[in-house]
């Protein structure tokens, strides 16, 4: 089945330059991008797209990680999008991702781990509609 999810390139991505490296591992393993855009969350923004982690002890080292600089939040499309995208980025601890991963990669630790991704197919849908509207998102017909 096709599915969505969301990616966000965390401000340690971008800070790192490593945007296009990060993209061009989502089209080696055939994702296909339907929305994408920079964005600067604010600690308001960040903690009402984070209120499910409210009660963790890390929520607002979170919220001040996700704030610190410009993210980039792109929708993703595939088959078993949802898993096959976690498979790509690997463990949120850099130290237990697989070799190969985003994470084992790039990241430098489990609090800047480069990427988010959606966790189930409900949780995708809440947070693609989080940053972007239905018309920002492009149906890709692959007849072109």
């Amino acid at each position: 089945m096709v599915q969505r999810t969301l990616a966000i390139l965390k401000p340690d991505c971008v800070r790192k330059n490593l945007i296009g490296k990060v993209i061009k591992k989502f089209e080696d393993e055939n994702f296909k991008i339907i929305a994408m855009k920079l964005v600067k969350l604010n600690s308001k923004t960040a903690g009402e797209f984070y209120a499910v982690h409210k009660d963790k002890p890390f929520y607002y080292d979170l919220l001040s990680f996700m704030s610190s600089g410009p993210c980039v939040p792109i929708v993703l499309e595939k088959e078993n999008a949802i898993e096959e995208f976690r498979k790509v980025i690997g463990a949120t601890d850099p130290a237990k991702a697989d070799d190969g991963t985003i994470r084992k990669l790039y990241a430098d630790s489990k609090e800047q781990n480069i990427v988010h991704g959606s966790d189930a197919p409900e949780t995708a849908n809440y947070e693609i509609q989080y940053f972007f509207s239905m018309k920002e998102l492009v149906e890709n017909d692959d007849k072109n």
